[in-house]
């Protein structure tokens, strides 16, 4: 019986993909393991082989036909002996069998979580910018790094691959197209060099942005980024800034194991002369590189490749701008604040809508900014909550929650009907297995204890 071919997922995160090339046509026969397409995804170009044997009825898609979401058909396999005929009369339906079905598989469960994410509560002290489309984080990335590299010719974009192949995320896709390779600049695979460089043109009034392929690889370049990025106007009397950002993707992503995966929020936000911001939402992402980008002191942009290709609602004005150091309440509640930054902000919020059902409105503070920490927003929300519990992906030693529950006790400890409480990612190198990384990572339901935990006498 005929089969439909999908788009496959080829990675965690990949949500649509772009044929680049058949290596197969019509009439060929295929075996499992056969390579019969390259397809580009958003972070690499990947060979696609057969799943089934059979013989190639038809294409579906040609190459070069732009972006194809994931579990799209793309062509017909027949099986051997089959008239070729049969391939035009192949309509997708329950009974269709799908060749690679299992692999596309894991892109449904991601999108299903997309589709599923919470919607957040206008609050009224959020500035109102008008007008706002829906993009990807990605996008919003992209389009505030080309808009401060319009305003600002000192501004230039340096890392691996950002340049002729558009970033290894896709998030500086046009910008060599439009900036050319003087201000979009691809790097050896070096990144104690590059960001020596970088820092060293940040100290002469350039505005670097160094983009890392991940931000566990900044730790090849850390003495830079702390002892010369971070340090330097205090070590010259003032005399000397360094206006830089380092931006990339933190945290946990999907099965890349330990060494990849591992949130550096507390480590950045520990050192003085230093700010990190760790957006959430496209919103976020736009306005806070944005500032990042203009601000006169070294800014850490912790991103997130789970999110890259999630939608989200953006302002489309022109000047629009995020403050660091300001956090934004999601979503408004009396009876507990949950505090979260990044990914944990949709949990958070999930969290939120649990609980809900349970008659305890939770108040949701994206933090946005980690150091700078809006500590007054945190203290306004206890004060009136009573309780806190914060959200955090990273490690509970030293962490985020640890300076966030020790501010709620320091600052509105007379308030507090509860102790403050954390909920982080479980004390351990990231476990490479699909089932054990999903245990080690916090879970709305993990929050939904931890806030009950609050509520017993």
């Amino acid at each position: 019986m005929a089969s439909l071919i999908l788009m496959p997922a080829l990675s965690p995160t990949m949500t649509e993909g772009t044929i680049t090339r058949w290596l197969c046509s019509p009439g060929q026969s295929v075996s499992s393991g056969d390579i019969i397409a390259e397809i580009e995804t958003d972070k690499a170009t990947m060979e696609v082989e057969a799943v089934d044997d059979g013989i190639i009825g038809k294409i579906l898609l040609d190459a070069e036909s732009g972006s194809v979401a994931v579990n799209t058909p793309i062509a017909v396999l027949l099986q051997e002996g089959e008239d070729i005929s049969a391939a035009d009369h192949v309509t997708r339906s329950e009974e269709t069998p799908s060749a690679g079905a299992s692999v596309a598989t894991e892109a449904k469960e991601n999108t299903e979580h997309k589709a599923s994410l919470p919607k957040t509560t206008p609050v009224e002290d959020d500035k109102d910018w008008g007008e706002t489309k829906e993009i990807t984080v990605r996008e919003a990335l992209r389009d505030a790094m080309a808009m401060e590299l319009r305003r600002d010719p000192n501004v230039f974009l340096m890392g691996e691959e950002v340049a002729q192949y558009q970033g290894a995320y896709k998030v500086s896709q046009g910008l060599l197209d439009e900036f050319g390779e003087k201000r979009v600049i691809d790097t050896p695979i070096t990144e104690h060099g590059f960001t020596g460089m970088a820092v060293g043109a940040a100290l002469t009034g350039l505005r670097p942005i160094v983009e890392f392929m991940t931000m566990n690889f900044s730790m090849q370049a850390v003495d830079h980024i702390i002892n010369s990025a971070a340090k330097t106007l205090y070590m010259s009397g003032g005399q000397m800034g360094c206006p830089i950002v380092f931006r990339g993707p933190n945290g946990a992503a999907a099965r890349v194991g330990a060494q990849h995966s591992q949130c550096f929020a507390s480590w950045y936000a520990h050192i003085p002369g230093m700010k990190v911001v760790a957006p959430w939402s496209s919103a976020d992402a736009k306005g806070l590189l944005r500032a990042a980008i203009r601000d006169p002191n070294p800014v850490v942009v912790l991103e997130n490749e789970i999110l890259y290709g999630q939608k989200f609602p953006c302002p489309v004005d022109e000047e629009f701008i995020l403050p660091i150091g300001k956090a934004k309440i999601e979503r408004t509640g009396k009876d507990v604040t949950l505090v979260a930054f990044s990914i944990m902000v949709g949990v958070a919020l999930e969290a939120a809508e649990l609980l809900a059902k349970e008659g305890i409105e939770a108040e949701v503070i994206n933090l946005r900014s980690l150091r700078p920490l809006d500590t007054e927003t945190i203290i306004q929300s206890v004060k009136k909550t009573n309780r806190i519990v914060s959200v955090e992906e990273g490690w509970p030693v030293a962490g985020i929650g640890a300076e966030i529950c020790t501010i709620a006790v320091e600052q509105a400890f007379d308030w507090l009907d509860a102790p403050p409480a954390r909920v982080c990612g479980l004390d351990i190198p990231m476990p490479y297995a699909a089932n054990l990384e999903k245990l080690a990572l916090p879970k709305p339901e993990w929050v939904v204890d931890a806030v009950r935990k609050q509520f017993r006498d």
